[in-house]
């Protein structure tokens, strides 16, 4: 296959891209990297800097293409409550964009979109089924939720394919801590094979679907070619629930750390609940997560450049601060 991924020197784009080109197809790259980072990328992968809204740069970049990954995103909850104008500018504009391009490019045959768990928001019924009605509590989660419905109202009036993955909270190597609302995963290792205290939102019993990026760029392999996806909504995640009190104890036995835990009670922790059920991947992707949340983060030192083992005895240590 010839394979367009827009934000693909990003987390989950280079993962995905890497393993693309492994398989052998041919993959090129579109990302403006304001948070991407394309040293990630092997030789062979076609890279282009460039804006998801520019259409000069779609057309060419989509010539001969026919599948696209659109990844391109901004993914910061808190940010997009301060910038909800930009989050829709990008999330929403960018994605229209893009699929205005696939439509008179021609070429197109599926786009699948990397959307967010966020568009359900609280949910009193858990694990989530892609049927639940969404609540999105902030722009970040409402721009997803209209890029969904973008992509399956134009690609019907134009004749390409369109699939969504609602990606749960994806981790592993590579995933970069920005100064700012970091990702709780390499942020709470850091912080604890740094210090040695982490500090906690709300009372830590809020709970999440934890994925690793290899299970992730296995479902989006699988969404590239199964037959019934076509115009389907699919969860992505690992369908297991792990509450933030549990996540820093078990980080603090992978690095052999006790960590101390302040609680700021006074803001809150966001969405109570959140887990996938997987019903629908299974059936329709063959999906079924392989790495355990315990495994994860034994390959996140192992595998991220940010951590390393020393001694016998296994003891982590970060060996430089991680940068944005």
């Amino acid at each position: 296959m010839r394979i367009l991924i827009t934000g693909g020197a990003g987390f989950i784009g280079s993962h995905l891209a890497n393993r693309l080109h492994e398989l052998g197809h041919y993959v090129r790259v579109l990302d403006n990297l304001s948070g991407g980072d394309p040293t990630q990328l092997q030789p062979g992968v076609n890279f282009n800097r460039g804006d998801v809204r520019d259409i000069p740069k779609l057309w060419s970049t989509l010539q001969g293409v026919d599948v696209v990954y659109h990844l391109a995103a901004l993914v910061s909850v808190p940010a997009s409550v301060l910038y909800p104008r930009e989050y829709n500018d990008v999330n929403v504009g960018g994605t229209v964009a893009l699929l205005e391009a696939c439509r008179d490019v021609g070429s197109v045959r599926r786009v699948i979109l990397g959307s967010s768990a966020t568009v359900y928001g609280n949910q009193t019924v858990q694990p989530v089924t892609e049927e639940m009605r969404p609540h999105p509590a902030a722009p970040y989660a409402v721009s997803k939720l209209a890029a969904e419905q973008y992509l399956f109202t134009i690609s019907h009036l134009s004749g390409f394919e369109a699939v969504v993955l609602r990606i749960f909270n994806a981790y592993g190597p590579g995933l970069q801590l920005p100064p700012a609302h970091p990702p709780v995963i390499p942020h709470f290792m850091q912080q604890i094979t740094g210090r040695g205290s982490v500090v906690v939102f709300g009372d830590g019993r809020q709970s999440r679907d934890y994925v690793f990026i290899d299970d992730v760029v296995d479902a989006l392999l699988a969404a590239a070619d199964a037959p019934e996806a076509d115009g389907q909504i699919i969860n992505v995640g690992s369908g297991a629930e792990t509450a933030l009190n549990d996540l820093i104890a078990l980080i603090g036995a992978t690095v052999e750390v006790t960590p101390k835990v302040l609680y700021n009670r006074e803001q809150s922790g966001g969405i109570r609940r959140l887990v996938a059920d997987l019903e629908k991947a299974e059936r329709l992707l063959g999906y079924r997560p392989r790495t355990e949340l315990g495994a994860g983060l034994r390959q996140l030192l192992q595998r991220d450049p940010n951590f390393s083992q020393n001694g016998a005895g296994g003891q982590p240590t970060a060996i430089q601060p991680v940068t944005p």
